[in-house]
């Protein structure tokens, strides 16, 4: 599924459509970034509460194909200049984690 059309389907917000035919072919959650940045896979869409700047970094260390933020959070300016400047798709949910999990889980098999 591209990050598009899960985005369309469950009425997530496209903060940044950098790529939004991207393929999802993971997922990962989590919001200590030093532990995205070793375990998140490329590919991955990446859900987490975090929205500092440094999300964009990790995004593009670890070229995951998105980063969803959960529970309403919202981008702060700087991170969205970046993820347009890098390419990184960056999408936002007033869902919660588990819930953003278990639809990437039940559209992923």
């Amino acid at each position: 599924m591209t990050v598009g059309s899960f985005a369309e389907k469950y009425g997530l917000t496209m903060v940044v459509p950098a790529e939004p035919d991207r393929e999802i072919t993971g997922g990962y959650a989590g919001d200590l970034l030093s532990w995205v940045m070793g375990r998140a896979n490329s590919g991955d869409a990446w859900v987490t509460i975090m929205s500092n700047i440094n999300i964009a970094a990790v995004a593009a260390l670890t070229d995951v194909a998105c980063v969803i933020l959960a529970e309403g959070v919202m981008a702060e300016e700087k991170v969205i200049e970046v993820a347009k400047d890098k390419g990184i798709n960056l999408l936002s949910s007033d869902r919660n984690t588990f819930e953003l999990c278990g639809l990437l889980a039940g559209e992923l098999g």
